[in-house]
């Protein structure tokens, strides 16, 4: 007897180098951080035990934290817009 046999590769392909020198921050003392919550469960409580840790032992000066209206839909013009006038760096994150 004959079957096929499929197997899914999860992987994501592999992105092309980009050009140029990365950007990325020197330190995080005196910046400021924010977080996209995707709505996903717990997301929250990751988001706030990683900024209290940001604060306390790398000098962070204040956190920031937008909340999406769902993980599904993409985050609102207006929020991505203020933090981008805000912060230094901004963490999009994950739940469950």
């Amino acid at each position: 007897m004959t079957s096929d046999t499929f197997v899914l590769d999860p992987t994501a392909p592999s992105v092309p180098e980009a050009k140029g020198t990365p950007w990325r921050l020197d330190a995080l003392q005196g910046k400021v951080v924010g977080f996209i919550d995707n709505a996903k469960p717990n997301f929250d409580h990751l988001a706030a035990a990683l900024a209290a840790v940001l604060v306390s032992r790398h000098g962070v000066a204040r956190v920031v934290t937008t909340r999406k209206r769902a993980a599904s839909v993409a985050a609102d013009r207006d929020a991505l817009d203020q933090l981008a006038r805000e912060c230094d760096l901004v963490i999009s994150g994950s739940g469950d």
